[in-house]
């Protein structure tokens, strides 16, 4: 698989805290990489850098070769542990807010034609994340795992090349866990994603990801814990996962 995203001597400072340093990695287009590490090991600001939400303060990050702006782009989609949905809006108008907003940034509304290609692409990615007949219901009548397939519809919609998971199943329970992790791998295959998740769950990195990088400080000074930054550790290839053995892999459920 070609490369699609690589960090190149990536730092990440504020002021003189250190959070990550000399950062490399080169992730595969179709790849579903777990991250992994202690609180505070910089996995979140991975995401965040790789959204565009911020620029690392040293290094480069590559999008196809070309290097990243930073801001948030449509080809990258982000789904978060805490339910990313409006509570005032349907399903089905929380999925098309995005479409708008991209379409018509200036009245954040589309009309005729364009509105209703709009509504037909949310019905479609909703009854994709198995919410086909809850799309008129608001996120006050859902489940928790029901918000969260609203959440990844919101991401999906939008047909971004990288999906970031930032333990986006860490507040379900086992049970709604395990539909959600057949969920979130069905879509990857669907949809020739390349997704990239944050979580402290090491067998849920293993059960899912197709690469598990541990990220952690190599260095430790205890008069200045603050002056020596996390990078990658441990960079785990799993077995290849491919249509069939996505298919004849069997998900378990998680304990807490």
């Amino acid at each position: 698989m070609s490369t699609l995203l690589s960090l190149r001597d990536v730092w990440v400072e504020y002021g003189d805290r250190i959070v990550i340093e000399k950062l490399d990695l080169d992730i595969a287009a179709g790849s579903f990489v777990s991250i992994i590490g202690p609180s505070g090991a910089g996995k979140s600001s991975v995401l965040r850098l790789i959204l565009g939400q911020e620029a690392p303060t040293r290094g480069t990050i590559l999008l196809d070769g070309t290097p990243l702006a930073p801001e948030c782009g449509p080809d990258r989609g982000v789904v978060f542990q805490r339910y990313s949905v409006f509570p005032h809006l349907s399903a089905l108008r929380n999925t098309i807010l995005g479409m708008e907003c991209e379409q018509a940034p200036l009245t954040g509304r589309l009309f005729g034609a364009a509105r209703r290609a709009a509504k037909d692409e949310a019905a479609t990615m909703l009854t994709a994340v198995g919410l086909g007949d809850s799309m008129h219901l608001f996120p006050a009548q859902m489940s928790g795992g029901m918000q969260q397939r609203l959440a990844i519809a919101q991401a999906l919609v939008k047909r971004p090349r990288i999906l970031l998971l930032d333990e986006p199943f860490g507040a379900l329970d086992p049970g709604i866990r395990a539909d959600m992790h057949t969920l979130i791998r069905s879509l990857w295959r669907d949809y020739s994603l390349t997704i990239i998740m944050v979580t402290h769950d090491i067998r849920e990195a293993f059960t899912l990801g197709t690469r598990v990088l541990a990220l952690d400080k190599r260095r430790h000074d205890p008069h200045a814990p603050h002056r020596f930054g996390a990078t990658a550790i441990y960079d785990l290839p799993m077995r290849d996962r491919t249509e069939n053995s996505l298919e004849n892999h069997t998900v378990l459920p998680l304990t807490e």
